[in-house]
């Protein structure tokens, strides 16, 4: 599939199969999300990819709207530095949720709400406090729950996407 096809038809999914997701695919997704850019090439993201179905529940209770990660496949914890923006982390899920969808495998992001429950679990890095922002070490910005999609469910909840002219203005909003 092309890269606006992809982008087009990708739909936030919660449910999935129990079809495992192949190694290769899996580190496909993840160089796709390697690949994002980032302010100044900082790079302040990394990640921490979970397979275990278990241990995914048990990360999901750090998260108020986590149930995806319930049924998924795999994980991928989309962690920042201190100084990170939530804005490359956005760039890093997207390149790899796209990058799934391209492979036929669905995703969702889900909120990670409880940082020290999320920080504690998957031991990500403290440090000192960050002056700029007052953060102290990593934190997980957002989790994708990843897996084929199940054909019973549908992919799109029924909402409809905001027509292209309700959606966009030009020059000024509204129009001139």
């Amino acid at each position: 599939m092309d890269a606006y096809k992809a982008i087009i038809t990708k739909r936030d999914t919660r449910a999935y199969t129990d079809q495992p997701i192949p190694d290769d695919l899996l580190e496909r997704i993840i160089q796709a999300g390697r690949m994002a850019g980032s302010s100044k090439n900082t790079q302040p993201i990394r990640l921490v990819v979970v397979r275990d179905r278990d241990w995914l529940k048990e990360i999901a209770e750090c998260g108020t709207f986590s149930q995806p990660l319930l049924q998924a496949q795999a994980g991928i914890a989309v962690c920042a530095a201190p100084d990170g923006s939530d804005f490359d982390a956005g760039r890093a899920a997207q390149n790899m949720m796209v990058a799934a969808w391209n492979e036929g495998i669905a995703s969702c992001p889900t909120s990670v709400h409880n940082q020290p429950c999320i920080r504690e679990k998957l031991k990500l890095p403290r440090g000192v406090e960050d002056e700029a922002t007052g953060r102290v070490g990593w934190r997980a910005v957002v989790i994708l729950a990843l897996g084929y999609p199940r054909p019973d469910v549908p992919m799109s909840m029924g909402r409809k996407r905001l027509a292209a002219e309700e959606y966009s203005h030009r020059e000024v909003w509204g129009g001139r």
